[in-house]
């Protein structure tokens, strides 16, 4: 489950290092891949590397709309956080 906090904090991250560098964009090792789940799957992350010329395994965080993006379906897809549904009925008291 992805949520807002965890994407807040890679977010924040990518923005420290783009800072760091100054540099146009950069390919950074996936700093998170052992401390959030659904960040295992992207080798590296790519910090404001255009999506045409990005691989598409990796991550692409966009500064400009401060947003992560992944490749699935063959399409770019900006990753947002889980909704969680609840089914069922609420007991009233």
């Amino acid at each position: 489950m992805t949520t807002r906090e965890e994407i807040d904090e890679v977010i924040n991250w990518c923005e420290e290092v783009k800072k760091e560098k100054g540099v146009m964009y950069t390919v950074e090792r996936n700093a998170f891949r052992d401390k959030i789940r659904w960040m295992a799957r992207f080798p590296l992350i790519e910090i404001d590397r255009p999506k045409e010329t990005a691989n598409k395994q990796n991550l692409v965080y966009d500064s400009t709309m401060r947003s992560l993006w992944q490749y699935m379906n063959n399409i770019w897809m900006e990753i947002i956080p889980d909704v969680g549904l609840s089914i069922g009925r609420e007991e009233k008291e």
